[in-house]
Parts: structure tokens; C-alpha cells; sequence
């Protein structure tokens, strides 16, 4: 199945197992959904909607964004690629609009900034964690949270694409 980036960052997966949702049996005593008719669904059946920061997320966005172009390299990040990345997220992430758009003006070499973010991304969360970190460490302030920085990640990879 195709992985679906919608507007807001969710992403819409296949789901190998339907998720039960607690539903009040009438006594007050919560119970699991027997038919998936009845459960609280995120998206359609067969599917699961992910937000940013939930588990599996950045390996989802990963995947997203390999089917955007199924023809690429296997990425590989350079330093300046990295660094110019870094310098990306600190941007977006501190401006008042958010605009991705004006932020990727700033940069010189957008494929190799891309790369080093599919890189970053390939890695799991523990990497973007460490990415969070060394965009702190790098453009000042405080770390973000895995959950921004994926999003700010995955809104710079779709502008870009």
C-alpha cells in the first residue's frame, strides 16, 4: 500500500492488525470493539493514520518519501549537506510563518540538504534526537522534540519534492 502524507504530517499507512478501541459496555466498564465497524477509526479500514512523534513515524516518513521517487540512490550525507540541513530546520523551526518555502532560499545545494535529512530520517528516532542536538548545539536554543523536528523534516523533504 502507498503511504499518504496529508497536509497536517499525518501519515496514512497500511496496518497489519485492526486497533481495538475501548468502548463503554453500558455499565460504565470499558470494553474492546469486536467488529471494526464499531471501533473509533483514524482513517479507513486496513489503514492507520500516524501522527509525528508516534512510534513508527519516522521509519512511515522514510518510507514516504522513497516512494516519491523509487528511482533514488541510496542516500548519503555530506557535511556541507548536513550542515546547511541543520541550518534548514533552525530556520523553519524559529521562523514566525514557518515558511519552508522562504527558508529553502537560503540554501545552496537543496539535493545534497534533502539527502542529509533522508539520512537523518533512515536513522530512527534516535538519530533524529541527535540531529535535534546538533542543530542546538549548532544555531543555539533549546533542542526540539523528535516529534518537531520529524515534522519540520518531513513539511522541507515534500517542499522539495
Amino acid at each position: 500500500m502507498e503511504i499518504i502524507r496529508n497536509a497536517d504530517g499525518t501519515l496514512v499507512v497500511g496496518a497489519k492488525h485492526a486497533r481495538a478501541h475501548p468502548t463503554d459496555n453500558g455499565d460504565g466498564s470499558p470494553s474492546v470493539a469486536e467488529d471494526p465497524g464499531d471501533a473509533q477509526a483514524d482513517s479507513s479500514p486496513g489503514t492507520r493514520l500516524l501522527h509525528p512523534g508516534e512510534g513508527g513515524y519516522d521509519e512511515a516518513l522514510a518510507e514516504w518519501d522513497l516512494q516519491q521517487n523509487p528511482e533514488r540512490e541510496p542516500v548519503v550525507s555530506t557535511a556541507r549537506g548536513r550542515q546547511e540541513a541543520m541550518t534548514l530546520v533552525h530556520e523553519v523551526a524559529t521562523s514566525p510563518e514557518h515558511s519552508v518555502a522562504a527558508a529553502l532560499q537560503s540554501i545552496d545545494n537543496p539535493t545534497a540538504t534533502g539527502e542529509a535529512l533522508r539520512h537523518v530520517l533512515v536513522g530512527g528516532v534516535h538519530s533524529v534526537e541527535d540531529f535535534s542536538s546538533e542543530v542546538a548545539q549548532a544555531e543555539g536554543g533549546e533542542a526540539m522534540s523528535a516529534h518537531e523536528t520529524t515534522k519540520i523534516i518531513g513539511e522541507i523533504l515534500a517542499e522539495l519534492d
